[in-house]
């Protein structure tokens, strides 16, 4: 556990790529398998079941530091994260226990999952000697680990370049093995560990042959977004253009008879899309292809909102496949008969991929709906970007979020890297609103001290003027809800989204003193605030929402810029908003 509990405060205290890699090569080389196995998979991703409820934590954590119950939720609000603060409050233990030398994969299977399974008071017994045995920085890994709430600022590429550096191998092949290592039905082994850094010629599991890790997905190979001129790029004939589907990345799998199907993620999720399962079973065993899951209706992609209603579900209904029917819109092909084609240039793949479209599209259709759709490739009269500039402002009206550009010498990498080719993703511009700050919460990580995530606004009906939103301002300022301002027959404000990401440190620092300044109320971790501040909010597309009081749901919002220029007054309301509504969605 020491050993570990270093790594995490190593990695968690550099912003270094330099230093994150080096201190990740040095565990690895020294760590026991069995340790390192569960390294690996909490450092790539892994999540086990949480082990201890948090409301025990907090509880166990007060007792046992004898603070009364004001004075810890005041530090926690300070520090911002629970394994912190009780990190910080509970007394050191007098003398060291006997195992406090055991590394990670005893405290898992002998400590820490076991707490699962035992009655309540044995085990809070138990999560007391547990951090008797511990000083603060292993205390600390200890809540976030039963808790269920690890994670640390180092990507899976990351990883997987240690363990390839550490083991002399190439990184497309680790990266390869690791497919699915951190998946929440494992328990990482020794052996498991032991296969990822084998030499190459032992067992090597990255090239997909019969019987071998039967269902494993690639890597996913992620795009660039593209923000230079496009004419940089040369010339058009050398990119293959396609239409960027804002859905779940997938790549389907078909192996022993079987389809599996797996997100971005490293997610298995088969059992939420049956009909796809059912429509892929005639495909030849030994194929993979890579593209995206959407509901299609009427011809069209529907909403990402749409879509989203399909997830996380283990069971899915007749009524819910027929309300939101689902496609696999295919854009690579990856293994064909055992075959791997990921090193072969992207034009021969697409040209594979077209072939096997062609044989294959006929059994792919249940129920009326080709379920296998090809992803079509955008070609201009003249060959030009402007003329690819004029299509992609018609992104929205299709339903589409800009286009794909894919260099057609382009081997299929690993992760976000340029080093096998390019894939760019070139976006349309975001629908942007002019919104209020509302509401306020610490972040999290080196942001725990300050106030960094926010809850924004827009009129719902806009203020005559400024005096009148002075006043709206004012009645918050007294103590009236942000909601409910209309009861004395002012304007209100209607709270609409959520962003936490967008600025500057130094920006985040002086939003933070405008927050202090004028917080007048806390529910739990959470601060209103007299509405000051206009920001600038972005977000890739809008969907009505039953779920959220404004009715409307944004995605991926952002904020764009603080707008010190623009009045309380000023800022757009919630008709402005709805107006951004696809047409066909508004009805």
């Amino acid at each position: 556990m020491k050993a570990f509990a270093e790594l995490f405060t190593a990695l968690d205290s550099s912003t270094s790529t330099t230093h994150k890699l080096q201190a990740l090569v040095a565990y690895f080389r020294d760590a026991p398998p069995e340790d390192a196995a569960w390294a690996v998979y909490f450092l790539s991703g892994g999540k086990p079941k949480r082990t201890v409820p948090t409301r025990t934590l907090r509880e166990v954590a007060r007792n046992v530091s004898a603070l009364p119950d004001w004075l810890f939720e005041e530090c926690y609000q300070a520090v911002g994260d629970l394994a912190e603060t009780i990190a910080h409050v509970l007394p050191l233990p007098l003398a060291p226990a006997h195992d406090l030398g055991q590394g990670l994969a005893h405290w898992m299977e002998k400590r820490i999952l076991p707490l699962r399974t035992l009655p309540d008071e044995e085990r809070i017994e138990e999560v007391q000697r547990c951090w008797m045995e511990l000083n603060a920085q292993q205390r600390f890994l200890f809540v976030k680990l039963v808790g269920g709430g690890f994670r640390v600022g180092v990507s899976k590429l990351l990883v997987t370049r240690a363990l390839a550096q550490m083991g002399g191998l190439d990184p497309k092949r680790v990266a390869t093995r690791l497919m699915g290592y951190a998946d929440a039905s494992n328990r990482p082994t020794q052996a498991q560990y032991l296969s990822l850094i084998a030499p190459e010629n032992q067992g090597d599991v990255s090239q997909p042959q019969p019987g071998v890790l039967a269902g494993q997905p690639f890597p996913f190979f992620l795009a660039h977004p593209f923000q230079d001129g496009i004419e940089t790029l040369g010339a058009v004939s050398d990119w293959l253009v396609e239409w960027k589907f804002d859905g779940i990345r997938a790549q389907c799998v078909k192996d022993d008879g079987r389809v599996w199907i797996w997100s971005r993620g490293e997610e298995l999720v088969s059992e939420q899309f049956p009909e796809l399962c059912a429509a892929f079973e005639a495909w030849p065993d030994g194929t993979t292809l890579d593209g995206e899951i959407l509901v299609w209706v009427n011809d069209q992609p529907a909403g990402f909102n749409t879509l989203q209603g399909r997830l996380n579900r283990k069971l899915v209904s007749k009524k819910l496949m027929q309300d939101a029917p689902v496609v696999f819109m295919a854009y690579d092909l990856l293994r064909l008969n055992h075959c791997a084609w990921v090193d072969q240039p992207q034009h021969a793949r697409r040209t594979q991929l077209e072939a096997f479209i062609d044989t294959h599209r006929a059994h792919s259709d249940h129920g009326g709906l080709p379920r296998l759709l090809l992803s079509h490739c955008v070609a201009t009269s003249h060959g030009t970007w402007a003329e690819l500039e004029t299509l992609r402002q018609q992104s929205r009206a299709r339903g589409v979020e800009g286009f794909m550009l894919k260099h057609k010498d382009a081997r299929y990498g690993v992760g976000r890297t340029k080093a096998d080719g390019v894939w760019w993703k070139w976006k349309i511009d975001p629908m942007t609103v002019d919104c209020v700050l509302v509401y306020a919460q610490r972040g999290h990580g080196r942001r725990a001290s300050l106030y960094t995530d926010y809850t924004f606004a827009v009129w719902e009906t806009p203020p005559a003027d400024a005096a009148q939103a002075q006043a709206v301002a004012q009645a918050i300022a007294a103590g009236e809800k942000v909601e409910e301002t209309t009861a004395r027959g002012l304007p209100r404000l209607v709270p609409f989204a959520k962003a936490y990401s967008g600025l500057t440190d130094d920006e985040f620092n002086q939003v933070d003193r405008e927050i202090r300044k004028h917080t007048v109320d806390k529910f739990g971790p959470v601060r209103t605030v007299v509405p000051t501040l206009v920001f600038e909010l972005g977000f890739e597309a809008i969907s009505l929402s039953n779920r959220h009081k404004s009715g409307v749901a944004v995605r991926f919002p952002r904020m764009l810029r603080i707008r010190t220029d623009k009045p309380l007054h000023e800022a757009d309301s919630l008709a402005q908003l709805m107006a951004l509504l696809p047409a066909e969605k508004t009805t």
